[in-house]
């Protein structure tokens, strides 16, 4: 293990990892207490769009993905927010549509495909300096409005009708929302690649919801379970010459099982 600690890239990729699997787990709370779970599958998946504009366009696939992801995550709130079309066919839509356009690009283009795989599936193990500083600077963004707005997100999450009561912008906190999730799912594409990064926002908060209703210990257990799933799937990955995406949400789902196992009110 020393040794292993003592590469470069594997220092990085720890990094990364704790970065990665913090922020998601953070979110991922409001994601699973706002029920938007769906949403944040569909989100993920327009990410692939972008990165596919990105390389496209000849302009950072990350940059391309984000501004992309969160345009996407506005319009399914717009959409839906009327009311004329329900919200899971509104990410239906969009989820198909954005894929659609990142197949149409990447048909049209020569020489990407190796780049796109790593984004479709993550390579964790790959991870630059330039990544970290961009992942870092991005999740100490989400944790200063996370931070500013804690008690209006709360309010939201637990009940939004007794928040627009208490006069809480909740539409704007809704779309505040969204436009977070967008942006932790395009720190991680990275790490565990577009197609699994809706597993690690959702799995470790899913895992703490089984053990407590609690917001504050929800909070902290999701963190353990999204920092402990990273971390230790990133290990395995490497001591068993696996894909780090898949094991690290694999790990995350076997933390959830034992979660569910144990929770207190399976129990009753």
């Amino acid at each position: 293990m020393t040794e292993l600690l003592g590469y470069a890239f594997m220092q990085k990729a720890l990094l990364v990892a704790m970065l990665v699997g913090g922020v998601c787990a953070l979110i991922g709370v409001y994601v699973v207490l706002n029920g938007l779970s769906f949403i944040g599958a569909g989100i993920s998946h327009s990410a692939f769009g972008g990165v596919a504009l990105g390389l496209a366009l000849g302009v950072d696939p990350l940059l391309a993905a984000l501004v992309f992801s969160v345009g996407t995550a506005l319009s399914i709130g717009a959409v839906s927010e009327r009311g004329e079309i329900k919200k899971d066919t509104a990410v239906g839509i969009f989820f198909a549509a954005t894929m659609a356009l990142g197949i149409a690009v990447i048909s049209t283009m020569k020489g990407f495909y190796t780049d796109l795989f790593g984004y479709l599936f993550g390579n964790i193990l790959a991870v630059t300096a330039g990544d970290i500083i961009w992942s870092a600077a991005l999740t100490f963004v989400i944790l200063g409005i996370v931070a500013l707005y804690w008690k209006e997100l709360l309010a939201l999450s637990f009940d939004a009708e007794h928040a627009r009561v208490m006069g809480l912008p909740t539409r704007l906190l809704s779309y505040l929302l969204l436009a977070l999730m967008a942006v932790t799912i395009v720190i991680s594409v990275k790490s565990v690649g577009v197609v699994l990064v809706s597993a690690l926002i959702v799995t470790p908060a899913a895992s703490a919801y089984q053990l407590t209703r609690r917001f504050g210990w929800m909070m902290t257990l999701s963190v353990l379970f999204g920092i402990g799933a990273s971390v230790g799937g990133l290990l395995l990955a490497y001591q068993f010459n696996m894909p780090s995406g898949a094991t690290i949400v694999l790990l995350a789902t076997a933390l959830f099982v034992l979660a569910w196992l144990l929770s207190p009110r399976r129990r009753r």
